[in-house]
């Protein structure tokens, strides 16, 4: 099976590799090799994760060939668009985000989606309030900030497509807002099979499939956060 790879180096300090063929599937590293090396664990991990979601073999990797398909330099601009170090990250736009999205693709990253926010849900079933709203002295975000930081990314998602409405209106809830934009962005998903459109945002490119991967990710590695927090 051969497994396409983008790699995007210097977001937050590190290289990751994403698996651009399974969305949901990447992997970090100290730097472009030591991501790519972590990739096959975590294909394998992502295999499982699908499957055991799914009640069946939806993904079957196989013996994998890894293929380096892209590279992107992570770069800062200011709000004049000009190259900034203490400006904005421009996060990775590779070759391959130009492709739409086909029925199938569309299908599977909605499922995707169900199979995270199950995940994000169950970790923090049951947990107190004491537990949701502790702090940690090296952290950003208690784990309820974390839910509503969740939240709060995939409306910042919605507006990369002009789809977020006023900020305002969010729910302050962070359950309630977890469930608001996340009906929304897939209402968003669902309209987007076979749409070429290529929209840019505040200096950054935005596709169909840029979305997808980049919303699968954002909540995916928030889980694994809040599982070391446990």
């Amino acid at each position: 099976m051969l497994i396409r790879i983008g790699i995007e180096n210097g977001f937050q300090g590190r290289s990751q590799a994403w698996a651009l063929d399974y969305p949901g599937a990447f992997a970090y590293g100290l730097d472009s090799g030591e991501a790519v090396m972590n990739l096959p664990q975590a294909l394998i991990h992502y295999q499982h994760w699908v499957n055991r979601h799914a009640g069946f073999e939806r993904v079957q990797l196989g013996d994998f060939d890894l293929r380096l398909a892209d590279t992107w330099e992570v770069y800062t601009l200011n709000k004049d668009f000009d190259p900034d170090p203490q400006g904005v990250p421009i996060n990775a736009w590779f070759h391959d985000d130009w492709r739409p999205l086909n029925t199938d693709e569309v299908s599977f990253g909605l499922d995707l989606l169900g199979y995270s926010r199950q995940d994000l849900l169950a970790i923090v079933q049951g947990l107190p309030a004491e537990k949701l709203d502790q702090t940690y002295s090296e952290e950003r975000w208690s784990i309820r900030g974390i839910l509503a930081h969740v939240a709060t990314a995939e409306w910042w998602y919605l507006d990369r497509f002009g789809q977020g409405g006023p900020r305002a209106d969010l729910p302050k809830d962070p359950y309630e807002r977890l469930e608001f934009t996340r009906a929304r962005l897939c209402t968003l998903l669902s309209g987007l099979v076979g749409v070429e459109q290529v929209l840019g945002k505040e200096g950054e490119f935005w596709s169909p499939r840029k979305l997808l991967r980049r919303v699968l990710w954002h909540e995916m590695d928030h889980i694994q956060h809040i599982t070391k927090l446990l």
